[in-house]
């Protein structure tokens, strides 16, 4: 159903907290997919990775305390919801790659649009075009941490040795083998200890490079060797 910004704010409120060492902003009770932004805090200054379709005076007073925002970077298409209302209550551009163009129905000249394989926000911090299920699917790559927040281009899974990827997630629709080749790829010049997902507490602690590697070599060996045990 289609409801209107005031009746959002109506019937929810804000969920601001620590999420695995990083500041998770998402809203209560859950509302659509129920994903939840992160506040990265970079010495470029503070850019909010992917987005939520919630915004209230006491989540814009806490993300000022914390110092505002520069940028804010997002994902894929799933994730757009408010983002125009966010860059305009910061006074900040949305960082979105070329591949996505058109799926932005709201265009705004807040929007920035890039192109290529990687985007330097500065601070450390690196856009890096993966694909996956959009062409220009996006994570952020966090230097200073050794980290990577990657919605669910790389999706963090229960056994958290392992990650997965879809080309629908609601349809179990898998991605072919090239597309989950080419994340690992794109990924793989860029160490990173830890990985955060799209949802709350979606985190994996350790040897992030090494468990997408694992994690793609397993998942292509599945989809072309049939009877093969994983």
């Amino acid at each position: 159903m289609w409801l209107s910004w005031d009746e959002l704010l109506a019937g929810h409120e804000a969920d601001v907290r620590d999420d695995n060492g990083i500041l998770g902003i998402g809203c209560t009770p859950s509302f659509a997919i129920g994903q939840r932004a992160l506040l990265v805090k970079s010495k470029a200054g503070n850019v909010l990775w992917d987005c939520v379709p919630y915004l209230d005076d006491a989540i814009v007073e806490r993300v000022r305390a914390e110092g505002g925002l520069a940028a804010i970077a997002i994902s894929h298409p799933h994730y757009y919801s408010a983002m125009v209302e966010w860059a305009h209550t910061f006074g900040c551009a949305i960082y979105l790659h070329e591949a996505e163009r058109k799926w932005v129905l709201r265009p705004d000249p807040a929007i920035r649009f890039w192109d290529g394989e990687t985007h330097a926000l500065g601070g450390g911090l690196t856009l890096i075009r993966c694909g996956g299920h959009y062409e220009g699917g996006q994570v952020l790559h966090w230097a200073e941490r050794r980290a990577l927040l990657c919605g669910d281009i790389v999706q963090v899974i229960p056994d958290r040795r392992y990650v997965s990827f879809m080309y629908s997630y609601p349809n179990l629709i898998p991605l072919p083998p090239s597309k989950v080749q080419r994340i690992a790829d794109a990924l793989a010049p860029f160490p990173f200890d830890t990985i955060h997902g799209a949802w709350w507490d979606r985190f994996v602690a350790d040897d992030g490079s090494g468990v997408v590697r694992r994690s793609a070599d397993r998942y292509v060996r599945a989809v072309t060797e049939p009877g093969l045990s994983s």
